[in-house]
C-alpha cells in the first residue's frame, strides 16, 4: 500500500458471488468512505460500486459439466490471468467469493507467489456434506473463512480448517419478503390452501423429479379438493416446467420471476420440495413442507450417506434439519421417494394439528439459532471480519517498513 486508501481485491466467479460481494463493498464503504480502491472480478453490481473487473465475469460463470468442460480453456486462462492481475495490484487484502472451483484456483496459487496478502475466502465450501479433507487443505492458503451457516465454524476446527466466523446467511436480511402480510397468507383451516411445488433449479433435478411430484400432487388434490398448485420456476427453466406438467393430472399454475416467488411463498400453506436452499427459505417464510431428492447416478453408486453426512450433527441433507439438528422436515432420498408416502405427508400439512405445529415451531427456533448479535447484518458482520484482517496487514506492512 503506497498511501492512507486500502486496496482490496474481491473475486467472485457466478452471480451469487456478485450479489454478495456487492453488499460487503456497500458494508465496507459505510466505514472506509469512498476512499477504497477495489479490483478484481465482478458482474454488474459490483463494478457499480467501483469495481475494476479484470475481464467479464461471463467467460467464468457457467453451470454443467458439459458446459465447463466446453469452456475450460478460457477458464484456465482466467484462472492464470487473475492471479497476475492480483499479484501485480499487491492488495491489501483478497476476498475470495463462492465458485471454489475458480475462486480457490486463484488463492492457493497467490498464497504461492505472493505469500504476504492475506486471504478472506466468503462462503464454505460444503466439507460437512462432502469431501471433508478440503477444510484442512483450506487452511494452508485461506486465512478467515466466512461460514453462512451456524454449525460451520465447529465443523472447520473439528476437521482442521482455517480461522471460521459465523456472519449469518443472505437471506436473513431479506426474509421479510418472504413473510406474510395479514391477508397474503389465508388461515389454513379455510377453504382454500395454496401448495407450493419446487421441484429445483437445474435440469438434472427437474427430469428426476417432477413426474414423481405430479403423482403426488394429484393424490393430494383427491384428499384436500380446495388446494391451489403454484409452481415457480427459474425463467431459464420455464419451457422444460411447462412440458414436463403438461401431462399431470393437476396442473400447476406456473409463475417466474423473482417477485412472483416471493409472493407465492407468502401465500402458501405447504409445500413439496427438493433438497437446496429453498428449504431453507420455506422455513424462513413459515411454510411446513416435505422434501425430496433423487441424486445422480455417481452418487447411487456411492450410496453411503453416513459416510457422506457424518460431519452433520444430524443424518441429513435438508439445511434446516442439519442447523437445527432434527429430523423436523421429513426428507426422503432416491427409492424413499413415493407419491404415495409424500401426499400423506402433505395432506397433514394442510391441516391445522401436531404435523404441521411441530414445524412451525422448528422454524422459530431456525430463526433463533441463525440470529446474528443485534445491530449486525448478514454484510456488515462479514465487512468486520475483512477489515480486522485489513488492518492487521496494514500494521504488519508498517512494522516491517519501520524495521527496514
Amino acid at each position: 500500500m503506497t498511501d492512507n486508501a486500502p486496496t482490496i481485491c474481491l473475486v467472485a466467479g457466478e452471480e451469487s458471488g456478485d450479489q454478495l460481494g456487492s453488499e460487503l463493498m456497500k458494508a465496507l464503504n459505510d466505514r472506509l468512505g469512498q476512499g477504497v480502491r477495489y479490483c478484481g472480478v465482478g458482474g454488474e453490481r459490483m463494478t457499480t460500486l467501483g469495481l475494476t473487473s479484470f475481464f467479464d465475469i461471463s467467460d467464468v460463470s457457467v453451470m454443467g459439466l458439459s458446459a465447463v468442460l466446453a469452456r475450460l480453456p478460457l477458464i484456465v486462462k482466467r484462472v492464470y490471468q487473475t492471479v497476475d492481475d492480483v499479484i501485480a495490484g499487491d492488495p491489501d487484502v483478497l476476498v475470495i467469493i463462492d465458485s471454489p472451483d475458480f475462486t480457490h484456483s486463484v488463492a492457493k496459487r497467490v498464497r504461492k507467489r505472493a505469500p504476504h496478502i492475506p486471504i478472506v475466502g466468503y462462503v464454505s465450501p460444503s466439507v460437512w456434506a462432502w469431501r471433508p479433507g478440503r477444510a484442512k487443505k483450506m487452511s494452508v492458503y485461506v486465512d478467515e473463512l466466512l461460514a453462512l451457516l451456524p454449525f460451520e465454524p465447529a465443523i472447520h476446527k473439528k476437521l482442521g480448517g482455517p480461522r471460521t466466523h459465523y456472519v449469518g446467511h443472505p437471506l436473513s436480511e431479506h426474509v421479510e419478503d418472504l413473510r406474510p402480510d395479514r391477508d397474503e397468507r389465508r388461515p389454513v383451516s379455510g377453504d382454500e390452501k395454496v401448495l407450493l411445488v419446487l421441484p429445483g433449479s437445474r435440469r438434472s433435478e427437474i427430469d428426476r423429479l417432477l413426474e414423481d411430484f405430479g403423482e403426488t400432487v394429484a393424490l393430494v388434490k383427491n384428499e384436500v379438493p380446495d388446494i391451489e398448485v403454484v409452481l415457480p420456476a427459474v425463467s431459464h427453466l420455464d419451457a422444460k416446467i411447462r412440458q414436463g406438467t403438461q401431462n399431470w393430472k393437476v396442473k400447476p399454475r406456473i409463475v417466474t420471476g423473482l417477485e412472483a416467488k416471493k409472493a407465492a411463498f407468502r401465500s402458501a400453506h405447504a409445500a413439496l420440495a427438493a433438497s437446496g436452499t429453498v428449504s431453507l427459505e420455506l422455513a424462513l417464510s413459515g411454510v411446513p413442507m416435505v422434501v425430496a431428492y433423487k441424486v445422480d447416478w455417481f452418487f447411487r453408486r456411492i450410496k453411503d450417506l453416513n459416510r457422506i453426512f457424518k460431519f452433520s450433527s444430524v443424518d441429513s441433507f435438508v439445511l434446516p434439519n442439519i442447523i437445527l439438528g432434527s429430523k423436523a422436515i421429513p426428507e426422503f432420498l432416491d427409492d424413499e421417494v413415493k407419491p404415495q408416502v409424500l401426499a400423506r405427508l402433505l395432506k397433514d400439512l394442510l391441516q391445522e394439528g401436531p404435523d404441521r405445529q411441530a414445524q412451525l415451531d422448528e422454524f422459530s427456533r431456525l430463526e433463533s439459532v441463525m440470529r446474528l448479535p443485534q445491530g449486525h447484518s448478514q454484510s456488515s458482520a462479514a465487512a468486520d471480519v475483512v477489515l480486522s484482517t485489513l488492518g492487521a496487514n496494514v500494521q504488519k506492512s508498517n512494522r516491517a517498513l519501520s524495521a527496514s
